[in-house]
């Protein structure tokens, strides 16, 4: 990759040189090539998986907070059988550690409910009052996805895309170059064998 790389400032030098081979100046414009893809497809093609990403999270987070309500409940007691378990990532840190606890609640019909939610560890009193997200049944489900939380996953794709294009890029330039030192190494042993071949013939010098 160093050689590559050399042989490609060289190409931008334009300093002639008579050492150099026609394979030199054609790996020089490969590099040339990949690294006008770096700079400018790889960081385009990130940007696009980010705003890709991002549209369809946000539609994502608005379609949440269409079909989710939330709804004021009453904490009945903890859940038998239940302690500690791992809250919804996307949260935060503040929902890290949740509980289990049984509450009562209306349905956005008016109906009443009860059942078990998920409730942060200092909601665990009989009587305490709690703020639970439930769909258009009434059936308890996770909060919506935050906003931010949304833009922060469409940045992390972006450039995760970013990464695997320019992993892509790089990949494709070591394979064309392979290639042409393959094609070099074997131009050059065909040289050799003729070479040998005529070196015992007489008038050659040998």
């Amino acid at each position: 990759m160093r050689e590559s790389w050399g042989l490609l400032w060289a190409l931008l030098r334009g300093r002639p040189n008579p050492l150099r081979r026609a394979t030199d100046r054609r790996e020089a414009w490969v590099a040339l090539g990949a690294l006008l893809l770096l700079v400018v497809a790889a960081p385009a093609a990130g940007w696009a998986g980010g705003a890709v990403a991002d549209a369809a999270l946000q539609r994502s987070v608005r379609a949440q907070h269409h079909e989710r309500h939330p709804v004021d409940a009453v904490v009945l007691g903890r859940a038998p059988g239940r302690e500690r378990f791992a809250g919804d990532p996307e949260g935060g840190a503040e929902r890290a550690a949740r509980i289990r606890v049984v509450a009562s609640w209306q349905a956005p019909d008016g109906s009443p409910r009860t059942g078990e939610v998920a409730a942060a560890s200092g909601h665990g009193v009989p009587g305490s009052p709690l703020r639970i997200w439930t769909d258009a049944a009434g059936v308890p489900v996770p909060p919506p996805m935050d906003a931010r939380a949304a833009r922060t996953h469409a940045v992390l794709g972006g450039i995760g895309t970013f990464l695997l294009a320019a992993g892509c890029v790089e990949a494709g330039r070591r394979m064309v170059v392979g290639r042409m030192v393959r094609q070099r190494y074997a131009r050059l042993d065909r040289e050799w064998a003729a070479a040998d071949a005529g070196w015992g013939r007489a008038g050659t010098g040998g």
